[in-house]
């Protein structure tokens, strides 16, 4: 699978962009993100309880950008590694997804 879910112009430091894409015929939620520079995407579910940590307003940032934040339950996630450093879910990590950086767009692989 490869998937085109953003051009790098449209997503400057310190935002996300959510998208979606399907496995094996089920519609999975996910998020792109530009964390200092780094390109990370994760599936869109807390591991406290089977939630999406935004709202539907693409808000996964903490306050001061260090962290993506569970809106419903307050878990914070390194945004390096998805691990939850805070919360209700301590050691658990949200599911990392592989992208590729190709002309100036980022691609879904895998």
């Amino acid at each position: 699978m490869r998937k085109k879910i953003a051009k790098l112009l449209d997503l400057p430091e310190g935002t996300t962009k959510r998208f979606s894409f399907n496995r094996n015929g089920v519609r999975v939620d996910a998020f792109v993100a530009n964390f200092k520079g780094d390109i990370v995407a994760y599936e869109n579910l807390c591991r406290h309880l089977p939630i999406t940590l935004d709202y539907g307003d693409g808000e996964f940032f903490s306050k001061n950008n260090n962290f993506f934040v569970c809106q419903t339950h307050g878990a914070f996630y390194d945004p390096k590694t998805g691990l939850c450093v805070a919360g209700p879910c301590v050691g658990a990590s949200l599911i990392q997804l592989t992208t590729e950086l190709n002309d100036g767009e980022v691609f879904l692989v895998g």
